[in-house]
Protein backbone atom coordinates (compact mmCIF):
# COMPACT_ATOMS: atom_id res chain seq x y z
CA UNK A 1 0.00 0.00 0.00
CA UNK A 2 1.11 3.57 -0.75
CA UNK A 3 2.25 5.83 2.07
CA UNK A 4 1.10 9.38 2.66
CA UNK A 5 -2.43 9.06 1.27
CA UNK A 6 -5.73 8.81 3.21
CA UNK A 7 -6.77 5.31 4.24
CA UNK A 8 -10.32 3.96 4.18
CA UNK A 9 -11.00 0.62 5.90
CA UNK A 10 -14.25 -1.34 5.77
CA UNK A 11 -15.53 -4.67 6.98
CA UNK A 12 -17.52 -6.58 4.35
CA UNK A 13 -19.38 -9.40 6.03
CA UNK A 14 -20.08 -11.51 2.95
CA UNK A 15 -20.08 -11.79 -0.83
CA UNK A 16 -23.25 -9.70 -1.14
CA UNK A 17 -21.63 -6.75 0.65
CA UNK A 18 -18.55 -7.08 -1.54
CA UNK A 19 -20.72 -6.93 -4.66
CA UNK A 20 -22.68 -3.99 -3.27
CA UNK A 21 -19.48 -2.08 -2.56
CA UNK A 22 -18.24 -2.76 -6.10
CA UNK A 23 -21.48 -1.35 -7.46
CA UNK A 24 -21.26 1.73 -5.24
CA UNK A 25 -17.65 2.28 -6.29
CA UNK A 26 -18.87 2.75 -9.87
CA UNK A 27 -20.51 5.97 -8.68
CA UNK A 28 -17.25 7.35 -7.28
CA UNK A 29 -14.74 6.85 -10.07
CA UNK A 30 -14.12 9.23 -12.97
CA UNK A 31 -12.06 9.21 -16.18
CA UNK A 32 -8.38 9.31 -15.29
CA UNK A 33 -8.78 7.09 -12.22
CA UNK A 34 -6.66 3.95 -11.90
CA UNK A 35 -8.06 1.35 -9.51
CA UNK A 36 -5.35 -1.12 -8.46
CA UNK A 37 -7.11 -4.18 -7.05
CA UNK A 38 -5.10 -6.69 -5.03
CA UNK A 39 -5.64 -9.20 -2.26
CA UNK A 40 -5.85 -12.77 -1.06
CA UNK A 41 -6.99 -15.58 -3.32
CA UNK A 42 -10.74 -16.00 -2.97
CA UNK A 43 -11.15 -12.69 -1.14
CA UNK A 44 -13.53 -11.33 -3.76
CA UNK A 45 -11.40 -9.35 -6.24
CA UNK A 46 -13.14 -10.85 -9.27
CA UNK A 47 -16.58 -10.41 -7.70
CA UNK A 48 -15.87 -6.77 -6.93
CA UNK A 49 -14.50 -6.09 -10.43
CA UNK A 50 -17.49 -7.80 -12.05
CA UNK A 51 -19.95 -5.84 -9.90
CA UNK A 52 -18.17 -2.58 -10.74
CA UNK A 53 -18.35 -3.21 -14.48
CA UNK A 54 -21.98 -4.33 -14.43
CA UNK A 55 -22.99 -1.28 -12.41
CA UNK A 56 -21.09 0.99 -14.80
CA UNK A 57 -22.95 -0.68 -17.68
CA UNK A 58 -26.26 -0.70 -15.74
CA UNK A 59 -26.57 -4.31 -16.90
CA UNK A 60 -26.69 -7.07 -14.28
CA UNK A 61 -26.18 -9.66 -17.01
CA UNK A 62 -23.12 -8.07 -18.64
CA UNK A 63 -20.64 -10.75 -19.63
CA UNK A 64 -17.37 -10.02 -17.83
CA UNK A 65 -14.71 -12.47 -19.04
CA UNK A 66 -11.45 -12.68 -17.11
CA UNK A 67 -8.65 -10.86 -18.94
CA UNK A 68 -6.07 -13.32 -17.57
CA UNK A 69 -5.01 -14.50 -21.03
CA UNK A 70 -5.78 -11.39 -23.10
CA UNK A 71 -4.28 -9.15 -20.34
CA UNK A 72 -6.81 -6.40 -21.07
CA UNK A 73 -10.54 -6.23 -21.83
CA UNK A 74 -12.04 -2.90 -22.95
CA UNK A 75 -15.62 -1.84 -22.22
CA UNK A 76 -17.44 1.04 -23.88
CA UNK A 77 -19.75 1.98 -21.01
CA UNK A 78 -21.05 5.19 -19.42
CA UNK A 79 -17.35 5.91 -19.11
CA UNK A 80 -14.84 3.76 -20.98
CA UNK A 81 -13.29 1.13 -18.69
CA UNK A 82 -10.22 -0.98 -19.42
CA UNK A 83 -9.93 -4.09 -17.23
CA UNK A 84 -6.32 -5.27 -16.93
CA UNK A 85 -5.11 -8.54 -15.41
CA UNK A 86 -1.32 -8.40 -15.11
CA UNK A 87 -0.74 -11.88 -13.65
CA UNK A 88 0.83 -13.11 -16.91
CA UNK A 89 2.68 -9.88 -17.68
CA UNK A 90 6.27 -10.86 -18.53
CA UNK A 91 7.74 -7.36 -18.37
CA UNK A 92 6.26 -4.24 -16.68
CA UNK A 93 7.20 -2.21 -19.74
CA UNK A 94 4.58 -4.17 -21.71
CA UNK A 95 1.91 -2.12 -19.96
CA UNK A 96 2.53 0.71 -22.42
CA UNK A 97 2.15 -1.67 -25.37
CA UNK A 98 -1.21 -2.76 -23.95
CA UNK A 99 -2.48 0.84 -24.33
CA UNK A 100 -2.63 1.64 -20.62
CA UNK A 101 -1.80 5.35 -20.99
CA UNK A 102 -4.42 5.88 -23.71
CA UNK A 103 -7.04 3.99 -21.71
CA UNK A 104 -6.36 6.08 -18.62
CA UNK A 105 -6.58 9.31 -20.58
CA UNK A 106 -10.02 8.45 -21.93
CA UNK A 107 -11.54 6.52 -19.04
CA UNK A 108 -10.96 4.30 -16.01
CA UNK A 109 -8.32 1.59 -15.67
CA UNK A 110 -9.21 -1.34 -13.41
CA UNK A 111 -6.03 -3.32 -12.69
CA UNK A 112 -5.85 -6.75 -11.06
CA UNK A 113 -2.44 -8.03 -9.93
CA UNK A 114 -1.00 -4.50 -9.90
CA UNK A 115 2.10 -5.85 -8.11
CA UNK A 116 3.37 -7.10 -11.47
CA UNK A 117 3.89 -3.52 -12.71
CA UNK A 118 3.74 -1.38 -9.58
CA UNK A 119 6.42 1.05 -10.74
CA UNK A 120 4.64 1.61 -14.06
CA UNK A 121 1.27 2.50 -12.53
CA UNK A 122 0.34 6.11 -11.67
CA UNK A 123 1.50 7.33 -8.29
CA UNK A 124 -1.96 8.78 -7.65
CA UNK A 125 -3.74 5.47 -8.20
CA UNK A 126 -6.48 4.12 -5.92
CA UNK A 127 -5.02 1.07 -4.20
CA UNK A 128 -7.70 -1.33 -2.99
CA UNK A 129 -6.86 -4.51 -1.08
CA UNK A 130 -9.19 -7.33 -0.02
CA UNK A 131 -8.20 -9.73 2.76
CA UNK A 132 -10.02 -12.54 4.57
CA UNK A 133 -11.36 -11.52 7.98
CA UNK A 134 -13.31 -14.16 9.85
CA UNK A 135 -16.19 -15.21 7.64
CA UNK A 136 -16.01 -11.93 5.71
CA UNK A 137 -13.43 -9.61 4.18
CA UNK A 138 -11.45 -6.55 5.21
CA UNK A 139 -11.29 -3.89 2.51
CA UNK A 140 -8.56 -1.26 2.69
CA UNK A 141 -8.28 1.65 0.27
CA UNK A 142 -5.38 4.08 0.02
CA UNK A 143 -6.08 6.95 -2.36
CA UNK A 144 -5.22 10.60 -3.00
CA UNK A 145 -7.39 13.20 -1.28
CA UNK A 146 -9.76 13.88 -4.19
CA UNK A 147 -10.42 10.24 -4.99
CA UNK A 148 -10.73 9.36 -1.31
CA UNK A 149 -13.28 12.14 -0.85
CA UNK A 150 -15.40 10.75 -3.69
CA UNK A 151 -15.28 7.27 -2.20
CA UNK A 152 -16.21 8.58 1.24
CA UNK A 153 -19.14 10.38 -0.36
CA UNK A 154 -20.61 7.21 -1.87
CA UNK A 155 -20.15 5.50 1.49
CA UNK A 156 -21.96 8.37 3.22
CA UNK A 157 -24.85 7.99 0.79
CA UNK A 158 -24.94 4.26 1.50
CA UNK A 159 -25.18 5.06 5.24
CA UNK A 160 -27.97 7.53 4.46
CA UNK A 161 -29.92 4.83 2.59
CA UNK A 162 -29.37 2.39 5.45
CA UNK A 163 -30.82 4.96 7.88
CA UNK A 164 -33.74 5.58 5.52
CA UNK A 165 -34.66 1.89 5.68
CA UNK A 166 -33.12 0.78 2.38
CA UNK A 167 -29.96 -1.11 3.41
CA UNK A 168 -30.03 -3.40 0.37
CA UNK A 169 -30.93 -0.75 -2.20
CA UNK A 170 -29.29 -0.98 -5.62
CA UNK A 171 -27.83 2.32 -6.79
CA UNK A 172 -27.22 3.38 -10.37
CA UNK A 173 -25.96 6.62 -11.90
CA UNK A 174 -28.88 8.60 -13.29
CA UNK A 175 -27.62 11.97 -14.44
CA UNK A 176 -25.53 14.99 -13.64
CA UNK A 177 -26.13 18.61 -14.61
CA UNK A 178 -24.20 21.78 -15.26
CA UNK A 179 -23.98 22.37 -11.52
CA UNK A 180 -22.29 20.16 -8.92
CA UNK A 181 -25.42 18.10 -8.24
CA UNK A 182 -25.65 14.49 -9.33
CA UNK A 183 -28.55 12.05 -9.28
CA UNK A 184 -28.84 8.33 -8.65
CA UNK A 185 -31.61 5.87 -9.38
CA UNK A 186 -32.41 3.91 -6.22
CA UNK A 187 -34.04 0.48 -6.47
CA UNK A 188 -35.20 -0.71 -3.09
CA UNK A 189 -37.49 -3.61 -3.94
CA UNK A 190 -41.11 -3.70 -4.93
CA UNK A 191 -40.30 -2.41 -8.40
CA UNK A 192 -40.59 1.23 -7.35
CA UNK A 193 -37.66 3.43 -8.29
CA UNK A 194 -36.67 6.43 -6.23
CA UNK A 195 -34.30 9.27 -7.03
CA UNK A 196 -31.41 10.37 -4.86
CA UNK A 197 -30.07 13.91 -5.17
CA UNK A 198 -26.40 14.17 -4.28
CA UNK A 199 -25.73 17.80 -3.47
CA UNK A 200 -22.56 18.05 -1.36
CA UNK A 201 -21.92 21.29 0.51
CA UNK A 202 -19.07 23.34 -0.90
CA UNK A 203 -16.70 25.82 0.70
CA UNK A 204 -17.66 29.43 0.12
CA UNK A 205 -16.16 30.80 -3.08
CA UNK A 206 -14.23 34.02 -3.59
CA UNK A 207 -16.08 37.35 -3.27
CA UNK A 208 -17.34 38.80 -6.55
CA UNK A 209 -19.42 41.78 -5.38
CA UNK A 210 -19.63 43.68 -2.09
CA UNK A 211 -17.62 40.95 -0.40
CA UNK A 212 -20.13 38.23 -1.31
CA UNK A 213 -19.48 35.08 -3.40
CA UNK A 214 -21.43 34.49 -6.61
CA UNK A 215 -24.17 32.20 -5.18
CA UNK A 216 -25.12 34.77 -2.56
CA UNK A 217 -25.21 37.64 -5.06
CA UNK A 218 -27.15 35.72 -7.70
CA UNK A 219 -29.32 33.98 -5.05
CA UNK A 220 -28.27 30.47 -6.10
CA UNK A 221 -29.35 27.79 -3.64
CA UNK A 222 -26.47 26.48 -1.53
CA UNK A 223 -28.26 23.77 0.44
CA UNK A 224 -31.35 21.57 0.37
CA UNK A 225 -33.73 23.83 2.29
CA UNK A 226 -34.90 25.82 -0.78
CA UNK A 227 -35.62 22.65 -2.76
CA UNK A 228 -37.68 21.11 0.02
CA UNK A 229 -39.54 24.38 0.67
CA UNK A 230 -40.51 24.95 -2.94
CA UNK A 231 -41.37 21.26 -3.47
CA UNK A 232 -43.74 21.38 -0.52
CA UNK A 233 -45.51 24.57 -1.59
CA UNK A 234 -45.88 23.31 -5.18
CA UNK A 235 -47.34 20.00 -4.00
CA UNK A 236 -49.78 21.87 -1.76
CA UNK A 237 -50.92 23.77 -4.85
CA UNK A 238 -51.66 20.56 -6.75
CA UNK A 239 -48.51 20.61 -8.89
CA UNK A 240 -46.47 17.50 -9.61
CA UNK A 241 -43.29 18.17 -7.65
CA UNK A 242 -41.47 15.20 -6.13
CA UNK A 243 -42.27 14.13 -2.60
CA UNK A 244 -39.22 14.34 -0.34
CA UNK A 245 -38.97 11.04 1.56
CA UNK A 246 -35.85 11.78 3.56
CA UNK A 247 -33.24 14.53 3.63
CA UNK A 248 -29.91 15.14 5.34
CA UNK A 249 -29.53 18.91 5.22
CA UNK A 250 -25.99 18.91 6.59
CA UNK A 251 -24.66 16.46 4.01
CA UNK A 252 -26.89 17.51 1.14
CA UNK A 253 -28.50 14.14 0.40
CA UNK A 254 -32.17 13.86 -0.54
CA UNK A 255 -34.31 10.82 -1.33
CA UNK A 256 -37.11 11.82 -3.70
CA UNK A 257 -40.15 10.51 -5.47
CA UNK A 258 -39.45 9.42 -9.04
CA UNK A 259 -41.84 11.35 -11.29
CA UNK A 260 -40.98 9.27 -14.35
CA UNK A 261 -38.63 9.20 -17.31
CA UNK A 262 -40.67 10.71 -20.13
CA UNK A 263 -39.89 14.25 -21.16
CA UNK A 264 -41.30 16.81 -23.57
CA UNK A 265 -38.98 15.93 -26.47
CA UNK A 266 -39.39 13.13 -29.01
CA UNK A 267 -36.85 10.42 -29.81
CA UNK A 268 -35.01 12.81 -32.14
CA UNK A 269 -34.77 15.47 -29.44
CA UNK A 270 -37.42 17.69 -31.00
CA UNK A 271 -40.17 19.42 -29.00
CA UNK A 272 -43.53 17.66 -28.74
CA UNK A 273 -45.97 20.51 -29.26
CA UNK A 274 -48.83 19.17 -27.11
CA UNK A 275 -46.51 18.64 -24.16
CA UNK A 276 -45.07 22.12 -24.42
CA UNK A 277 -48.59 23.54 -24.63
CA UNK A 278 -49.59 21.60 -21.51
CA UNK A 279 -46.48 22.98 -19.78
CA UNK A 280 -47.54 26.51 -20.72
CA UNK A 281 -50.99 25.85 -19.25
CA UNK A 282 -49.33 24.62 -16.04
CA UNK A 283 -47.24 27.79 -15.92
CA UNK A 284 -50.25 30.04 -16.50
CA UNK A 285 -52.02 28.36 -13.59
CA UNK A 286 -48.97 28.79 -11.34
CA UNK A 287 -48.84 32.50 -12.16
CA UNK A 288 -52.48 32.91 -11.17
CA UNK A 289 -51.75 31.80 -7.59
CA UNK A 290 -50.28 33.71 -4.68
CA UNK A 291 -47.19 31.87 -3.50
CA UNK A 292 -45.92 32.68 0.01
CA UNK A 293 -42.40 34.06 0.11
CA UNK A 294 -41.65 32.59 3.53
CA UNK A 295 -42.05 28.81 3.81
CA UNK A 296 -41.45 26.82 6.96
CA UNK A 297 -39.32 23.77 6.18
CA UNK A 298 -38.52 22.44 9.66
CA UNK A 299 -39.32 23.54 13.18
CA UNK A 300 -36.14 25.59 13.20
CA UNK A 301 -35.87 26.75 9.58
CA UNK A 302 -38.01 29.07 7.44
CA UNK A 303 -36.95 29.51 3.82
CA UNK A 304 -37.36 33.01 2.44
CA UNK A 305 -37.66 32.83 -1.33
CA UNK A 306 -35.25 35.51 -2.55
CA UNK A 307 -36.25 38.34 -4.85
CA UNK A 308 -34.92 38.37 -8.38
CA UNK A 309 -33.52 41.80 -7.71
CA UNK A 310 -31.39 44.30 -9.59
CA UNK A 311 -28.16 42.94 -8.16
CA UNK A 312 -28.90 39.37 -9.23
CA UNK A 313 -30.08 40.38 -12.70
CA UNK A 314 -27.01 42.51 -13.35
CA UNK A 315 -24.66 39.86 -11.99
CA UNK A 316 -26.03 37.41 -14.55
CA UNK A 317 -25.97 39.75 -17.54
CA UNK A 318 -22.34 40.58 -16.72
CA UNK A 319 -21.48 37.12 -18.01
CA UNK A 320 -21.63 38.61 -21.50
CA UNK A 321 -18.95 41.13 -20.57
CA UNK A 322 -16.78 38.76 -18.55
CA UNK A 323 -16.91 35.65 -20.73
CA UNK A 324 -18.71 36.00 -24.06
CA UNK A 325 -17.11 39.17 -25.36
CA UNK A 326 -13.49 38.15 -24.59
CA UNK A 327 -14.12 34.75 -26.20
CA UNK A 328 -15.56 36.37 -29.32
CA UNK A 329 -12.62 38.77 -29.52
CA UNK A 330 -9.91 36.21 -29.02
CA UNK A 331 -9.22 37.17 -25.43
CA UNK A 332 -9.65 40.94 -25.63
CA UNK A 333 -11.82 42.19 -22.77
CA UNK A 334 -14.66 44.68 -23.03
CA UNK A 335 -13.50 48.27 -22.70
CA UNK A 336 -14.45 50.35 -19.65
CA UNK A 337 -16.71 52.42 -21.89
CA UNK A 338 -18.48 49.33 -23.23
CA UNK A 339 -18.99 47.95 -19.73
CA UNK A 340 -20.34 51.23 -18.38
CA UNK A 341 -22.78 51.67 -21.28
CA UNK A 342 -23.98 48.06 -21.16
CA UNK A 343 -24.67 48.11 -17.43
CA UNK A 344 -26.33 51.54 -17.63
CA UNK A 345 -28.70 50.18 -20.28
CA UNK A 346 -29.57 47.31 -18.00
CA UNK A 347 -30.25 49.66 -15.10
CA UNK A 348 -32.87 51.41 -17.22
CA UNK A 349 -34.39 48.13 -18.40
CA UNK A 350 -34.65 46.88 -14.83
CA UNK A 351 -36.38 50.16 -13.94
CA UNK A 352 -38.97 49.24 -16.59
CA UNK A 353 -39.77 46.09 -14.62
CA UNK A 354 -40.96 48.00 -11.56
CA UNK A 355 -44.63 47.59 -12.48
CA UNK A 356 -44.30 44.01 -13.80
CA UNK A 357 -46.41 41.18 -12.44
CA UNK A 358 -44.33 39.34 -9.84
CA UNK A 359 -44.69 35.81 -8.56
CA UNK A 360 -42.75 32.57 -8.14
CA UNK A 361 -40.13 31.92 -10.83
CA UNK A 362 -38.94 28.34 -11.18
CA UNK A 363 -35.91 29.82 -13.02
CA UNK A 364 -35.13 26.89 -15.36
CA UNK A 365 -38.55 25.88 -16.63
CA UNK A 366 -37.46 24.11 -19.82
CA UNK A 367 -37.13 20.62 -21.30
CA UNK A 368 -34.45 19.10 -18.99
CA UNK A 369 -36.59 19.93 -15.96
CA UNK A 370 -40.04 18.85 -17.15
CA UNK A 371 -41.28 15.28 -16.74
CA UNK A 372 -44.26 14.18 -18.85
CA UNK A 373 -46.77 12.06 -16.92
CA UNK A 374 -49.08 10.64 -19.55
CA UNK A 375 -51.45 8.88 -17.15
CA UNK A 376 -52.20 12.01 -15.11
CA UNK A 377 -54.58 14.86 -15.94
CA UNK A 378 -54.44 18.64 -15.88
CA UNK A 379 -51.41 20.27 -14.29
CA UNK A 380 -50.42 16.92 -12.74
CA UNK A 381 -49.28 15.77 -16.19
CA UNK A 382 -46.37 18.21 -15.94
CA UNK A 383 -43.73 17.01 -13.49
CA UNK A 384 -41.55 19.78 -12.08
CA UNK A 385 -37.96 19.28 -10.96
CA UNK A 386 -34.77 21.30 -10.40
CA UNK A 387 -36.47 24.35 -8.88
CA UNK A 388 -34.15 24.94 -5.92
CA UNK A 389 -33.10 28.33 -7.35
CA UNK A 390 -36.68 29.62 -7.48
CA UNK A 391 -37.17 33.34 -6.83
CA UNK A 392 -39.91 35.92 -6.67
CA UNK A 393 -39.77 38.15 -9.74
CA UNK A 394 -41.35 39.02 -13.10
CA UNK A 395 -43.49 36.05 -14.13
CA UNK A 396 -42.51 36.57 -17.76
CA UNK A 397 -39.11 35.01 -17.01
CA UNK A 398 -40.41 31.43 -16.88
CA UNK A 399 -42.39 31.84 -20.08
CA UNK A 400 -39.17 32.96 -21.76
CA UNK A 401 -37.43 29.87 -20.33
CA UNK A 402 -39.98 27.55 -21.92
CA UNK A 403 -40.90 29.31 -25.16
CA UNK A 404 -37.17 29.82 -25.86
CA UNK A 405 -35.91 26.49 -24.57
CA UNK A 406 -32.16 26.82 -24.06
CA UNK A 407 -31.41 23.26 -25.14
CA UNK A 408 -33.76 22.72 -28.08
CA UNK A 409 -34.84 24.90 -30.95
CA UNK A 410 -38.44 26.09 -30.72
CA UNK A 411 -39.62 26.79 -34.25
CA UNK A 412 -41.36 30.14 -34.85
CA UNK A 413 -44.81 28.55 -35.29
CA UNK A 414 -44.59 26.66 -31.99
CA UNK A 415 -43.15 29.71 -30.26
CA UNK A 416 -46.13 31.79 -31.37
CA UNK A 417 -48.55 29.04 -30.33
CA UNK A 418 -47.04 28.89 -26.84
CA UNK A 419 -47.17 32.66 -26.46
CA UNK A 420 -50.78 32.79 -27.68
CA UNK A 421 -51.80 29.95 -25.36
CA UNK A 422 -50.30 31.63 -22.33
CA UNK A 423 -51.77 35.05 -23.10
CA UNK A 424 -55.23 33.58 -23.72
CA UNK A 425 -55.18 31.65 -20.46
CA UNK A 426 -54.03 34.65 -18.50
CA UNK A 427 -56.63 36.91 -20.12
CA UNK A 428 -59.34 34.41 -19.15
CA UNK A 429 -58.24 34.70 -15.50
CA UNK A 430 -58.95 38.43 -15.59
CA UNK A 431 -56.92 41.45 -14.53
CA UNK A 432 -54.06 40.72 -16.92
CA UNK A 433 -52.17 43.55 -18.68
CA UNK A 434 -50.92 41.94 -21.89
CA UNK A 435 -48.88 44.86 -23.21
CA UNK A 436 -47.05 45.29 -19.91
CA UNK A 437 -46.43 41.55 -19.74
CA UNK A 438 -44.98 41.42 -23.27
CA UNK A 439 -42.59 44.23 -22.45
CA UNK A 440 -41.50 42.33 -19.35
CA UNK A 441 -41.17 39.18 -21.44
CA UNK A 442 -38.79 40.88 -23.87
CA UNK A 443 -36.63 42.23 -21.03
CA UNK A 444 -36.58 38.90 -19.20
CA UNK A 445 -35.85 36.99 -22.39
CA UNK A 446 -32.91 39.29 -23.10
CA UNK A 447 -31.70 39.00 -19.51
CA UNK A 448 -31.82 35.18 -19.59
CA UNK A 449 -30.15 34.87 -22.98
CA UNK A 450 -27.42 37.34 -22.02
CA UNK A 451 -26.71 35.12 -19.04
CA UNK A 452 -26.65 31.98 -21.17
CA UNK A 453 -24.44 33.52 -23.85
CA UNK A 454 -21.80 34.06 -21.17
CA UNK A 455 -22.51 30.86 -19.25
CA UNK A 456 -21.82 28.56 -22.21
CA UNK A 457 -18.37 30.13 -22.59
CA UNK A 458 -17.66 29.91 -18.86
CA UNK A 459 -18.64 26.23 -18.79
CA UNK A 460 -16.23 25.60 -21.65
CA UNK A 461 -13.27 27.68 -20.51
CA UNK A 462 -13.43 27.48 -16.72
CA UNK A 463 -15.18 24.17 -16.11
CA UNK A 464 -13.89 22.11 -19.05
CA UNK A 465 -17.39 21.42 -20.43
CA UNK A 466 -17.26 22.43 -24.12
CA UNK A 467 -20.41 20.52 -25.04
CA UNK A 468 -22.62 23.41 -23.96
CA UNK A 469 -21.23 25.62 -26.72
CA UNK A 470 -23.50 23.87 -29.21
CA UNK A 471 -26.33 25.93 -27.72
CA UNK A 472 -24.69 29.27 -28.53
CA UNK A 473 -26.24 29.88 -32.00
CA UNK A 474 -29.70 29.15 -30.63
CA UNK A 475 -29.15 31.43 -27.64
CA UNK A 476 -28.10 34.34 -29.85
CA UNK A 477 -31.08 33.71 -32.14
CA UNK A 478 -33.42 33.86 -29.15
CA UNK A 479 -31.70 37.02 -27.98
CA UNK A 480 -32.35 38.66 -31.34
CA UNK A 481 -36.08 37.93 -30.96
CA UNK A 482 -36.15 39.71 -27.61
CA UNK A 483 -34.10 42.63 -28.89
CA UNK A 484 -36.75 43.33 -31.54
CA UNK A 485 -39.02 44.87 -28.87
CA UNK A 486 -38.92 48.67 -29.01
CA UNK A 487 -38.04 48.96 -25.32
CA UNK A 488 -34.78 47.12 -25.96
CA UNK A 489 -33.56 49.32 -28.83
CA UNK A 490 -30.56 50.69 -26.84
CA UNK A 491 -29.48 47.16 -25.89
CA UNK A 492 -29.91 45.99 -29.49
CA UNK A 493 -27.67 48.83 -30.70
CA UNK A 494 -25.01 47.91 -28.12
CA UNK A 495 -25.00 44.25 -29.26
CA UNK A 496 -24.73 45.29 -32.89
CA UNK A 497 -21.74 47.55 -32.15
CA UNK A 498 -20.13 44.78 -30.11
CA UNK A 499 -20.46 42.45 -33.10
CA UNK A 500 -22.54 39.88 -31.19
CA UNK A 501 -25.75 40.18 -33.26
CA UNK A 502 -26.04 41.32 -36.88
CA UNK A 503 -27.31 44.80 -37.63
CA UNK A 504 -30.36 43.55 -39.52
CA UNK A 505 -31.74 42.07 -36.29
Amino acid sequence: MMAGFPVISLSLKDEAETIRFGEDLALALKPGDCLALSGDLGAGKSSLARAFLRAMADDDELEVPSPTFTLVQAYDLRMPVAHFDLYRLSDPAELTELGFDEALQDGICLVEWPEMAADELPVDRIALRLEHEGSGRRLTIVAPDKQAARIRRVLAIRDFLDAAGYPLAKRRFLTGDASLRAYEAIYAGGGKRRVLMDWPPLPEGPPVLDGKPYPKVAHIAENAYPFVAVANVLRQGGFAAPEVYKVDYDQGILLLEDLGTEGVLDAQGQPIADRYRASVACLAHLHSLTIPQDIRVTDSHVHHIPDFDRTAMKMEVRLVLDWHLPWRRGGNAASDEERHEYLAIWDKLIDELETSERNLLLRDFHSPNIIWRENETGIARVGLIDFQDAMIGPTAYDLASLAQDARVTIAPDLFQQLMDDYLSLRQAQGGFDEARFLKSWAIMSAQRNCKLAGLWVRLMQRDGKPGYMKHMPRTLSYLSVALAHETLAPLRDWFVRAGIVPSES
